[in-house]
């Protein structure tokens, strides 16, 4: 199965272009083991317009169009907050139901246009607290990591 971070906006250099690499890369170690192949990230420019739902609508267009075929996975605010065990049963049903692609969508500072959402196969939120988009995706490429160690059994995640 196919792994995708669309998201909008660039990560500069600096420590959370860091992270999210170390991440990267560690699910490519790991994700080869599980039948996953290495995770894309894809980034679309920040929409310039002027107004916050023209923003929101311009990069919802961009994120479609970049995802490709596959799951859709938005992260939102308004989305429901699972616990880490149950985000990686939920990749191993992706798996092992044969879908091709997992795709999680992370948008920009103004968040995710409502159609979206709405077209979304699942909204996921990481809490109520509002977090920068740059922040957002290390946040989603260390649960996706630490998803597939709790697949394969790997010490990385500690319950309780």
């Amino acid at each position: 199965m196919k792994l995708a971070v669309v998201a909008v906006g660039r990560l500069k250099a600096g420590p959370e272009r860091d992270l999210a690499e170390r991440y990267r890369g560690r699910i490519e170690a790991i994700g080869r083991k599980l039948g996953l192949a290495p995770v894309e990230i894809v980034e679309v420019p920040e929409s310039r317009a002027p107004r916050e739902a023209d923003r929101r609508s311009e990069e919802a267009a961009l994120l479609r169009q970049r995802a490709g075929p596959g799951l859709l996975v938005a992260f939102d605010e308004r989305g429901r907050s699972p616990t880490s065990e149950a985000f990686a049963g939920e990749l191993r049903r992706w798996r092992d139901d044969g879908r091709a692609a997992a795709v999680f969508l992370i948008g920009g500072a103004d968040g995710l246009d409502a159609t979206l959402r709405d077209g979304a196969d699942l909204v996921d939120s990481l809490g109520a607290l509002t977090l920068p988009p740059q922040l957002v995706r290390v946040l989603v490429l260390e649960q996706i990591y630490r998803a597939l160690t709790i697949l394969s059994g790997h010490p990385y995640h500690r319950e309780g």
